[in-house]
C-alpha cells in the first residue's frame, strides 16, 4: 500500500466515524434511546455497502472497504449496547439485538454482494 493510499484511507476512516456518529444521533432523535436503533441501521447498512463494494469497485475496496466503510461500521458498540439491554433487564430485547445483527448483517451483505454481482 502506498503513503497516500493509506493517508486516503485514513482520512476515509475518520469521515465514516463522523456518519457513524451522525447517523446514530439522527436515528435516536426519532426513535429515542431505549432501543439501539441507530447502530442497528450503521451496521446493517454498512454490511449492504461492504458486500456491493466488495463486488461492484474491487479496485475501491482499501479506501471505501476498509477505510470509510471500517470507519462507519462498528461491531464493538452492538455488542456493548447488547450488553448494556441486558443488564438493565431488557433480556428478550438484548437478545433479539444481538441475534437479529449477526442474521440481519449477514443478509444485509448477501444482499450487497448480489447486486454488486448483478452490476
Amino acid at each position: 500500500m502506498s503513503p497516500l493510499l493509506f493517508v486516503a484511507a485514513a482520512l476515509a476512516g475518520g469521515v465514516g466515524a463522523m456518519l457513524r456518529y451522525a447517523l446514530d444521533v439522527g436515528v435516536a432523535k426519532i426513535a429515542g434511546r431505549r432501543f439501539p436503533w441507530g447502530i442497528l441501521v450503521v451496521n446493517l447498512s454498512g454490511s449492504f455497502a461492504l458486500g456491493l463494494v466488495t463486488t461492484a469497485m474491487p479496485d475501491q475496496l482499501i479506501l471505501l472497504g476498509a477505510g470509510l466503510l471500517g470507519g462507519y461500521t462498528t461491531f464493538s458498540t452492538a455488542m456493548l449496547d447488547a450488553v448494556a439491554l441486558w443488564r438493565d433487564g431488557e433480556r428478550a430485547a438484548s437478545a433479539a439485538y444481538a441475534v437479529g445483527m449477526l442474521v440481519l448483517g449477514l443478509l444485509a451483505a448477501a444482499l450487497g454482494l448480489a447486486l454488486g454481482t448483478a452490476l
